[in-house]
């Protein structure tokens, strides 16, 4: 099973999320795109900006929480020099 790290963005609200799953990406694109109560619920449109894909979940959610921990746009400007 390969696991996902991914960062959305919405440019109607200029917001970033991010997320980890298990999911195939487009699957689960859809169902942020979708209206419910979550965070990503609030509209539809958005875009997927970086996935990286992982065999071990572990490394998945660390590194979602490095990302959560700096900020998706700082990461973003920075993860060239991460990588």
């Amino acid at each position: 099973m390969k696991f996902k790290t991914y960062i959305l963005y919405s440019k109607i609200i200029d917001k970033y999320y991010t997320g980890s799953t298990s999911v195939e990406m487009e699957e689960r694109l859809r169902r942020h795109n979708t209206n419910h109560k979550g965070f990503t619920g609030k509209v539809n449109d958005w875009k997927i900006i970086f996935c990286k894909e992982f065999s071990d979940k572990k490394d998945s959610l660390d590194l979602e929480k490095k990302i959560k921990k700096r900020g998706a746009k700082r990461f973003l400007d920075n993860k060239n020099i991460m990588e």
